[in-house]
């Protein structure tokens, strides 16, 4: 039997008319990144992958064409994926990128600001370069309600642009960044104009972040978040 028929795709919703369309640039987003930044952005997808070995159930929004979640699936057998988009090409890319172990992924065509999980008990959930399409309060409201689908041992893996607090910051990454979201909304009619603030966003709605690695001098950020069971 064919993976196709063993993976499963849900139509949760369309994308409303203010959601970025990324379906043009499904089949050349990889090698657009690879221009633009090498093999820095895919490190940080994967910076702990390694941790990620006793993960069972996870969530990942806006993986684009899927590269961390193929790796995902090869470094643990056991993973079950529900993977949110709003573009379906990209979640196209994604299915056969993860090729054999497509039979582990649930695909979902939603806005992953009003997608509402059907599972409880998420032990991971994972955010590559998608936070920055959202906006301070968007993010911390997500935050929020994905904490309510979380287990109590969840780990958040994020990947992002940051703005370090130097001249390099003021220099080169803030401009370099302003150039990104200027180009992105020629490309996909994206509406944010700058990095939303994920750190206060993820600690005002209960997530501890435990590690981070960063970067490009700080231009690029991995950081692992944890569910904090006090708030």
């Amino acid at each position: 039997m064919k993976t196709a028929v063993l993976h499963t795709k849900i139509r949760e919703q369309p994308a409303n008319a203010a959601t970025p369309d990324f379906n043009d640039l499904a089949h050349i987003y990889r090698w657009m990144e690879w221009l633009t930044f090498g093999p820095f952005l895919h490190r940080c997808r994967t910076a702990f992958l390694s941790s990620l070995q006793e993960r069972r159930r996870g969530l990942v929004l806006g993986d684009g064409d899927g590269r961390f979640t193929s790796r995902l699936l090869r470094r643990n057998a056991h993973i079950l994926i529900d993977a949110v988009d709003a573009s379906e090409a990209m979640l196209s890319q994604l299915t056969k990128r993860a090729s054999s172990n497509s039979r582990r992924v649930h695909t979902h065509f939603a806005d992953a600001r009003t997608f509402q999980p059907a599972h409880h008990q998420y032990d991971l959930i994972a955010t590559h370069f998608f936070l920055d399409c959202l906006t301070t309060s968007e993010v911390t409201l997500l935050a929020s309600r994905l904490r309510r689908h979380a287990a109590p041992n969840a780990l958040w893996v994020v990947s992002e642009f940051a703005i370090p607090s130097n001249f390099y910051g003021r220099a080169i990454a803030r401009p370099l960044i302003s150039a990104l979201y200027l180009a992105f909304r020629v490309l996909t009619r994206l509406r944010i104009r700058g990095l939303p603030n994920h750190h206060v966003a993820l600690a005002q709605a209960g997530w501890s972040l435990i590690d981070q690695q960063k970067r490009l001098a700080g231009l690029l950020i991995s950081e692992l978040w944890q569910r904090n069971l006090q708030s």
